[in-house]
């Protein structure tokens, strides 16, 4: 078998583009593959063109040499654009090997361990401003039988934050609190935004509401810091998103520096990059929660890996997403009781439909983090996925 081609689809989702990666092949399998990046489409794009030129006339079914050869020849190694590049066609990789075999990838990596993974969402805020409707939007989301939900209260703050703006969110987080009783997880989201002591400030206020965790209160670019702020948060603190290879996850293990690890399979390397990840991460006894708020060719190649990690503990998922997301795949999750079932079709288990990406082309999309737009993250009409 050899590969005869890779194409790009960019497909507009309103807060970014989805940008999936389909791998062709003379044999007629094809493998598909997520490295969506947000507001770096082009750049990414680009870097698969050059992944094109190497894997052309190439046999498909040797990954590991696969994914040496492009991370060693890429000379600049790391960083977002070519390891997301890399994420997806390594993804799209493991696809075709699975279908080949007429197996789901987990087989192909020991096996089910989990048959069911835990979800937590995100988006399920959308258009809230108010303390008040982040707690009525909290409520219709646990009654439609969620039990974890992750948000980003902080507004505008950056670096620092106001005692006014950080009232602020301790309302929010107390009114979501109230509306969704004791027995939820709430997981509370920084972005990256805050310097140590403003960190260290967050996370001892917000811990009376007994949050699941506190992810990446720091920047992602200096791991000391996030450190500092572990060592002094009495709430768990979680990072790794903005993580890209094995080797910055080894930076952080042993500085002790995350209570959860949470790389992202279109960034981090791909399917069997995140299995090395989460294996290291085992031996230190922290938990795999894997990031996922992308598309869902990403979402079912992260389920493959909840199915066969000893650590996986909570995996996230957007709670509504387009209208036509429905359109661009074949995706279908069975949800109950707070969980999604594992799938058991071969690959990856999902298709794109090339057409319906085209009908939904690239977009231009900033940065909302800290414009006070984060609310502002689906359209007027969405679609519910449980």
């Amino acid at each position: 078998m050899k590969v005869t081609d890779i194409k790009t689809f960019a497909v507009d989702c309103f807060r970014t583009n989805w940008v999936f990666v389909k791998i062709y092949t003379d044999e007629g399998i094809t493998g598909v593959g997520e490295a969506t990046l947000e507001y770096k489409e082009k750049a990414l794009i680009g870097a698969v063109e050059h992944i094109k030129e190497y894997l052309v006339g190439k046999n498909p079914l040797t990954i590991e040499k696969h994914f040496h050869d492009i991370y060693r020849d890429a000379y600049w190694r790391g960083g977002a654009v070519l390891m997301s590049a890399l994420s997806a066609v390594e993804m799209a990789l493991w696809d075709i090997l699975g279908k080949f075999l007429n197996v789901p990838v987990y087989q192909l990596l020991g096996g089910k361990i989990h048959d069911k993974c835990r979800i937590y969402v995100n988006g399920w805020f959308a258009g809230a401003k108010t303390p008040a409707e982040f707690g009525e939007k909290a409520k219709i989301a646990v009654q439609r039988g969620v039990t974890a939900m992750k948000w980003d209260p902080f507004g505008k703050s950056y670096l620092e934050i106001s005692n006014k703006d950080l009232n602020t969110a301790l309302e929010c987080i107390g009114a979501v609190r109230e509306a969704v009783g004791k027995d939820v997880d709430l997981l509370i989201e920084g972005h990256g935004r805050f310097n140590v002591p403003t960190g260290i400030e967050i996370a001892k206020e917000i811990a009376c509401f007994k949050p699941m965790l506190f992810e990446e209160p720091t920047p992602p670019d200096n791991l000391e810091a996030l450190k500092a702020v572990r060592d002094k948060s009495p709430v768990p603190i979680s990072a790794g998103e903005r993580l890209y290879t094995m080797k910055d996850f080894k930076d952080l293990f042993e500085l002790r520096a995350a209570d959860y690890i949470q790389p992202d399979i279109s960034h981090a390397g791909g399917i069997m990059e995140l299995k090395k990840i989460a294996a290291v991460a085992d031996t230190y006894y922290i938990p795999f929660a894997p990031h996922n708020p992308s598309g869902p060719v990403a979402n079912a190649a992260t389920l493959q890996l909840a199915a066969c990690c000893a650590n996986f503990s909570i995996l996230e998922i957007m709670y509504s997403d387009v209208e036509w997301r429905k359109d661009v795949t074949n995706e279908s999750l069975h949800y109950e009781n707070g969980y999604i079932t594992i799938p058991d079709r071969p690959g990856l288990g999902i298709e794109i439909d090339e057409d319906a990406c085209l009908a939904h082309p690239y977009q231009l999309h900033t940065l909302r983090h800290y414009t006070g737009a984060l609310t502002d993250i689906r359209p007027a009409k969405t679609e519910f996925y449980f």
